[in-house]
């Protein structure tokens, strides 16, 4: 019953953060095409108003006039529009999963004893460090450099080399797919990071400054510009993070932190490129082209450098019958998927389960080869070739 209400658990909160996690990053995206695309305004009397820069934009049958003041409007508005929940939401919910999907079972998808053999407890509180140590030592940084001549580019490659290291590090303690979601909720949680402790209170106190009627210090718009910046570049790294468990020929491999840090400086470069082009067609500066052609040269080695080698054809009968696959199961799969276990309310332990769930074991055994679990039931080739003939015989169980 644990694991079942486990499952369920798993499921609701992947449902929910993906829904909260699609509201953040799509309001992120948007306000920073809105700050690229801002023009100087022409009405008079928003420039005395304090307007910077306006937008006119036409969507779902409406026309939109967005406008932003440099520091502060000349007033305030009753209603406020405060953007904070969609990031809050996205890391509560993310940090939930992490906890019930690796941390609740570490043995099984935190530690892979090939890789690190080491306590649950110890595993736990290393995955936990990653989280705030990189915070901590991005936010130093920043702090240190962020405000300094060509701060932006010394945070830039500081922060590139923390995350390599990181990436490293992280290959090094865990199991391939945690070190890699573990990488994505690392840096989520320095966006989400940057949201809490610098965004919104630098807002907050602009807002009491305004309502008091005292000077406001444009030191809190700059600071929280620039973590905002640093979140949208964040984005594409931290999404390539979260879906690569499903594709173990990235975690899987001998240099998987490469292969990451690769993923994650493509994603950047990319994102670089959709930030700037909004830019160039308004002259401001020439065509970012460069970043995504960088962010494409590096798919495409890595597409290279993966491709499968060639491999000497495992030897199996023509055809598999239940009787020969059902010992495979038994030593390699029940253990998980059997009536004390049921992980993911799948059973392996009949005939009648096995059939059932015969297109899930192909894809799981053969195509994905995410299991076993890091393979910590050893199963070989010619067994997998095994499951794969079964299958392709018509999965028969009599």
């Amino acid at each position: 019953m644990e694991t079942y209400l486990l499952d369920w658990a798993n499921l609701l909160l992947r449902w929910l953060h993906v829904i909260v996690a699609i509201a953040w990053i799509g309001s992120s995206f948007y306000f920073v095409f809105l700050d690229s695309s801002l023009t100087p305004p022409e009405d008079e009397q928003l420039k005395k108003d304090g307007v910077s820069g306006e937008l006119w934009a036409v969507h779902g049958g409406g026309f939109y006039h967005p406008v932003k003041f440099a520091v502060s409007p000349p007033r305030l508005p009753d209603h406020l529009h405060w953007f904070y929940w969609e990031s809050y939401s996205t890391w509560l919910s993310g940090f939930a999963l992490f906890l019930i999907s690796y941390l609740w079972s570490p043995s099984v998808y935190l530690i892979d004893p090939q890789v690190m053999d080491w306590s649950p407890a110890a595993a736990i509180a290393a995955a936990l460090a990653f989280l705030v140590v990189f915070w901590l030592l991005y936010d130093a940084i920043c702090r240190t450099l962020g405000q300094k001549e060509n701060g932006d580019a010394k945070v830039g490659a500081l922060v590139l080399v923390l995350v390599c290291v990181a990436a490293w590090l992280a290959t090094q303690l865990f199991a391939g797919r945690a070190a890699f979601l573990l990488m994505g909720a690392m840096i989520a949680t320095a966006m989400s990071a940057n949201v809490f402790f610098w965004i919104i209170p630098g807002q907050r106190t602009v807002v009491a400054d305004l309502k008091a009627g005292r000077p406001v210090d444009p030191i809190h718009g700059q600071r929280g510009k620039q973590r905002s910046v640093h979140n949208t570049y964040f984005t594409l790294p931290v999404l390539f993070a979260m879906l690569s468990n499903h594709y173990s020929f990235t975690y899987t491999h001998p240099y998987n932190w490469l292969i990451l840090i690769g993923m994650m400086f493509a994603g950047a470069a990319i994102r670089q490129f959709f930030v700037m082009r909004h830019g160039h067609k308004l002259g401001r500066n020439p065509h970012p082209w460069k970043y995504a052609a960088a962010g494409v040269v590096v798919l495409v080695a890595l597409i290279v450098w993966l491709r499968p080698a060639p491999t000497a054809a495992v030897a199996v009968p023509q055809t598999v019958s239940y009787a020969e696959l059902k010992p495979v199961l038994e030593q390699r799969c029940v253990m998980c998927h059997g009536e004390a276990l049921q992980s993911k309310n799948v059973r392996l332990d009949s005939a009648e389960a096995v059939k059932l769930h015969a297109q899930t074991v192909y894809q799981q055994v053969v195509v994905t080869r995410l299991m076993p679990m890091n393979n910590a039931t050893g199963i070989t080739e010619e067994e997998r070739a095994l499951v794969a003939q079964w299958f392709k015989g018509g999965a028969k169980i009599d």
